[in-house]
């Protein structure tokens, strides 16, 4: 058990107290702590099942009596709070762990006194969604999507100040933002939120002349056709992708990559693998990717290429893409590697190969469990599936280990 004094340097914890995200923040205190929900709803003084509720997010925390109660009870250091009652002041623009920089206080600053939107300041504004944006990789949509959301809303609000260029540099910042708040969206399986997000980001690429950005919303809603299983538009929308205005090098083999991940959706191994021989050779030729895609790169497509094989169940080839597309991941990933390692356990499992894929799967099942849901955790519920399927008791294993942690 941690000890009072080092519990709130945890990353995980911080960031769920800067985003008053109270359901992720009791879950982390009570793995940190090996405490019960009785345990805790003692400290706080609620009943174990209006833990539970919270937890599982069945109810809110609305009222400030409640939100109090979770802060006296937990010790929560003051100044890692970030939410907004309707009692308290506007929070920071910035997690609390990330460090303070004049970028980011110049950014406190606009807000905060109202002063005129300069250059500086939208430098910092990129700046600051760059970082957020990986600290989504570590924290998860999940942590981030409320400080994302509440950035938004401060940037968006600027607007009325900016002209010509500013505006202009202003309009593709929201686009950028909208398309980050989508895929957050995205990540928790919540497609009406992410499409309304797309269809803003599209716009505004569209307004300030952001091909680039318009390219990438536009293959980004081709991945949310693959992740419901229409591979027809996702082919589609790829395509489209592809042969849009303004799109860089980089954009352009991430879409065409999803059109051939549509495609071995659809069975068509053929053209899957032409398509992605095609991105391929996009991606070894580019130059620098835009700062979103900061990610894409041969390991990243490695692990897309292993999920093409896992459609057209091609084992063996999933085993060693997926792999490959590992290796690349440094352990910031945790959501990726959490994805990644899921399907890889999957691509094992159709192998043949019941321990290895036991293995691969207890190694991501924690990040599964708190970052990678829906998505990681819904792929080793299906590698559970399958095991027991084939009669390996591996599966048991597995499906027993899953249900602990659910």
């Amino acid at each position: 058990m941690e000890s009072e004094l080092d519990l709130w340097v945890h990353p995980g914890l911080r960031a769920a107290a800067a985003a008053e995200d109270w359901p992720s923040l009791l879950k982390a205190w009570r793995k940190l702590t090996r405490s019960s929900q009785s345990k805790l709803g003692a400290l706080i003084g609620l009943a174990q099942s209006d833990i539970s509720a919270i937890e599982n997010r069945r109810r809110e925390v609305t009222s400030i009596e409640v939100r109090q109660r979770i802060i006296d009870g937990l010790d929560i250091p003051t100044e890692l709070l970030g939410g907004v009652p309707s009692e308290m002041p506007l929070p920071s623009l910035v997690l609390p762990h990330l460090v303070a920089d004049p970028e980011t206080e110049r950014l406190r600053r606009i807000t905060a006194s109202g002063m005129r939107l300069d250059a500086p300041s939208l430098a910092a504004m990129e700046r600051l969604l760059a970082e957020h944006r990986r600290a989504e990789d570590t924290l998860g949509s999940r942590v981030m999507n409320s400080v994302v959301a509440m950035q938004f809303e401060a940037v968006a609000g600027l607007y009325g100040q900016a002209r010509g260029p500013l505006a202009d540099r202003l309009v593709k910042i929201m686009a950028e933002y909208a398309q980050f708040l989508a895929w957050m969206a995205q990540d928790q399986d919540n497609a009406s939120v992410a499409l309304g997000w797309f269809d803003r980001s599209y716009d505004w690429a569209l307004e300030s002349g952001y091909g680039d950005m318009a390219a990438t919303t536009m293959s980004m809603k081709a991945h949310m056709a693959w992740s419901q299983g229409n591979g027809r538009r996702c082919v589609r929308l790829g395509e489209a992708a592809a042969s849009t205005a303004g799109a860089s090098e980089v954009t352009r083999a991430m879409a065409v990559q999803m059109a051939g991940r549509g495609h071995a959706l659809e069975g068509d191994g053929g053209a899957a693998y032409r398509r992605l021989d095609e991105a391929q050779s996009i991606i070894a030729n580019a130059a620098d990717a835009p700062p979103w895609l900061y990610f894409y790169g041969e390991s990243w497509f490695a692990a897309q290429r292993g999920m093409a094989d896992l459609h057209l169940k091609e084992w063996s080839s999933a085993v060693t893409h997926l792999t490959l597309g590992l290796t690349g991941f440094t352990s910031t990933f945790r959501r990726d590697r959490a994805w990644y390692g899921a399907c890889l356990a999957h691509a094992y499992a159709g192998a043949g190969e019941a321990d290895a894929s036991l293995t691969t799967a207890l190694g991501v099942i924690g990040d599964a469990s708190e970052i990678g849901r829906p998505h990681a955790w819904g792929e080793l519920h299906k590698v559970g599936g399958l095991l027991l399927r084939r009669g390996a008791h591996e599966g048991r294993v597995l499906v027993d280990r899953l249900a602990e942690l659910d």
